[in-house]
């Protein structure tokens, strides 16, 4: 089987990649919406990153990794979309001053399952190297459809929770397929040894972008209204 060539796919979703930063930690998050047509953009991260400022209206800022440029929200500033169960969140605020790329990269299609021991890519900011962008790989272990995650043969360290997973297609284009939530060691023989990575699908943001299409749809019919 042939090797994987991670750099291409890598480069091409680093322009997406956003540093989230709170009071209380920090972690990752991938832009996967934006709206030339109200300015609206859509950041994708773990609810765990989040969920603390979200419940006390507390400060989050938001920092683009390619420009370095950030923006700090306010409670009033943004609307998140939590699922707490899932450990998914959905960040949505006028964009005003972040170099973001108009068109967000293909998310996987709504019914596909990633096979076991199909390869996947992820990364983010570990707190090893905070302020480095790092990349990790590794192997779809299973597909656990209940909980609408996967277990995957990786790493994950504090800093990458909200990281993007993604996989390169035949073409080499990368596709997001999932986003990093924890890592779960083993402990079972009372010492800490090498564990699995658990990925979130990403079943739950299809969902909101297909509500925010037709929000968007109606915004647009509403401004276009000859009156």
């Amino acid at each position: 089987m042939e090797q994987i060539n991670w750099h291409n796919p890598l480069m091409k979703i680093t322009p997406y990649i956003f540093k989230i930063k709170t009071p209380s930690v920090s972690g990752t998050g991938f832009q996967i919406f934006y709206s030339e047509k109200t300015n609206f953009l859509g950041i994708a991260t773990a609810d765990h990153v989040i969920s603390h400022e979200d419940d006390w209206e507390e400060p989050i800022r938001i920092i683009h990794h390619q420009s370095g440029k950030s923006v700090l929200l306010k409670h009033n500033d943004r609307t998140i979309t939590r699922y707490p169960e899932k450990d998914v969140a959905f960040i949505l605020f006028k964009n005003k001053d972040l170099p973001i790329i108009p068109k967000p990269l293909d998310l996987i299609d709504k019914d596909e399952i990633l096979q076991q021991g199909f390869e996947v890519g992820w990364c983010g900011f570990p707190s090893v190297a905070a302020n480095d962008l790092c990349f990790f790989s590794g192997h779809i272990s299973c597909h656990i459809p209940k909980e609408e995650s996967y277990l995957v043969d990786g790493v994950a360290i504090n800093g990458v929770s909200g990281g993007p997973v993604f996989y390169a297609d035949k073409n080499g284009e990368p596709k997001f397929s999932g986003i990093i939530s924890a890592y779960v060691p083993n402990r079972a023989t009372g010492e800490t040894l090498p564990g699995l990575c658990v990925m979130r699908s990403i079943g739950s943001y299809q969902h909101i972008l297909q509500d925010l299409k037709s929000i968007e749809k109606k915004i647009v019919k509403k401004g276009t209204k000859k009156t």
